[in-house]
């Protein structure tokens, strides 16, 4: 992706804000996925919670989270239309208290500086 034109305020703006989310999306997954679900519902739940995710993002990040060991999946047959349904894995689950402990440090430091201090 080509960075947006400072031309362009919003354009640049939303550039920057999908950088930010970026990785909070991960993070939401982990999180929201403690409890077994699969994509839509899972596009729905964060959609609720307040993080808007398109589904070109969210399905590819799934598989990515599995195959890092984050996530575990499972095949549901017993309806209609098979669904996977995705868990949170041990080891997602502490990746997920280590960057919340992280975003929150750093929500703390970017409302000091907001403040006009650093201590």
């Amino acid at each position: 992706m080509s960075p947006a034109s400072t031309d362009d305020p919003a354009a640049l703006e939303a550039a920057h804000l999908q950088e930010l989310r970026r990785g909070t999306v991960v993070v939401a997954a982990l999180l929201a996925l403690r409890e077994p679900g699969y994509g839509y519902a899972l596009l729905e739940h964060l959609a609720h919670a307040g993080i808007e995710v398109d589904a070109n993002t969210l399905y590819p990040l799934l598989r990515r989270l599995e195959s890092q060991g984050l996530l575990s999946s499972e095949w549901n047959t017993d309806e209609s239309r098979p669904r996977k349904f995705y868990l949170t894995s041990a080891a997602g689950e502490a990746l997920a208290l280590s960057l919340l402990g992280d975003a929150r440090r750093t929500v703390d430091a970017l409302e000091r500086l907001s403040e006009g201090g650093a201590s």
